[in-house]
C-alpha cells in the first residue's frame, strides 16, 4: 500500500480548522473528498498540525495511503483539480516511506504570526492579519519573547480545552521583527500546546503597548496559571509556516 506525503497551503478563514468535523467544513475533510473523487478510495489524511478555525498554512504536511500506486505528480494535479474552488492548494506530492508519519515524524514546527500596525483597514490581507491601530514597540516585544525560549511549563499559555497530557514544551526560537507596517513573530518548537502561539503573541502585544514590562511576561510564565495570560490573539494572523523532518524522509 503506497504512502504519499503532501505539502499544503490554505486559507483557514472558511474552515472550522484542520480536523474533519461531521457538520462543519474542514481542511482535512476537503482534501479527503478530493482524493476520493479522483481515486475511488476513501483514505484518511493525517496532518502534521491540527490548526484551529481561521488559522492558515504556508506549509502544512500530511500523509495518506492508497491501495493503487499512482504517479505523485498526477496525484497532486488530481487533488488540486477536485479541490477547486476551495482555498486549498497541494504544493507538492511525493511517495514516501511506510514509516513516515506527518505528525509523529516531525522534529520541528515553525509558526508565523502577522500583526499589521496601521489605522487603515486591511484590504488585500483582510482575514489574514491582526490589524492593530496603535503603534507597538517591536524591540520590547522581542526582548520579552526571549523568556519563552527553552524548556518551560507553559500552563499559563495553553487553552483551557487543551488535551495534551503535559504543559512542558521546549521552544527552539522566538523572533520578533518589524517589516514596514507589519510585526512578524516567528516561533519554532517540536510541538505546541493548544492556542499556545496565539496566547504568547496576545501577551506580547501588552508589552508592545507599554501595558506590561518585559519582567511581567517572565512572571506570567513562571505563574503556571492561565488567568495570568494576556488576551489571546485572533486566529486570522497565524500561519503554520513549515514542518521539518529527519533527512531519511527527504
Amino acid at each position: 500500500m503506497p504512502r504519499y506525503r503532501i505539502r499544503i497551503e490554505y486559507d483557514g478563514g472558511p474552515f472550522a480548522g484542520w480536523q474533519r468535523q461531521a457538520d462543519r467544513p474542514s481542511v482535512q475533510g476537503a482534501i479527503e473528498i478530493a482524493i476520493a473523487l479522483f481515486s475511488g478510495e476513501a483514505p484518511v489524511v493525517y496532518g502534521a498540525g491540527r490548526t484551529d478555525a481561521g488559522v492558515h498554512a504556508f506549509g502544512q504536511v500530511a500523509h495518506f495511503d492508497l491501495d493503487k500506486t499512482w504517479d505523485a505528480f498526477r496525484v497532486r494535479e488530481a487533488i488540486n483539480f477536485y479541490l477547486k474552488p476551495q482555498p486549498v492548494s497541494i504544493l507538492d506530492c511525493a511517495a514516501t516511506l511506510d514509516a513516515f508519519d506527518a505528525r509523529f515524524s516531525a522534529i520541528q514546527r515553525h509558526y508565523l504570526y502577522r500583526i499589521l500596525v496601521r489605522r487603515a483597514p486591511a484590504a488585500l490581507d483582510r482575514g489574514r492579519v491582526w490589524r492593530v491601530v496603535a503603534d507597538l514597540d517591536a524591540d520590547a516585544m522581542a526582548q520579552a519573547a526571549k523568556a519563552f525560549i527553552g524548556h518551560h511549563d507553559f500552563t499559563t499559555f495553553r487553552a483551557a480545552q487543551c488535551q495534551a497530557t503535559s504543559a512542558i514544551r521546549t521552544l527552539d526560537g522566538f523572533d520578533v521583527s518589524r517589516a514596514g507596517e507589519q510585526i512578524l513573530f516567528r516561533v519554532s518548537s517540536r510541538s505546541f500546546l493548544h492556542s499556545q502561539v496565539r496566547s504568547m503573541v496576545g501577551t506580547l502585544k501588552l508589552v508592545g503597548e507599554g501595558k506590561w514590562s518585559v519582567g511581567d511576561v517572565a512572571a506570567a510564565l513562571a505563574a503556571r496559571d492561565r488567568s495570568q495570560c494576556g488576551p489571546i490573539a485572533p486566529a486570522s494572523g497565524l500561519y503554520l509556516d513549515r514542518v521539518i523532518y529527519p533527512p531519511e524522509f527527504g
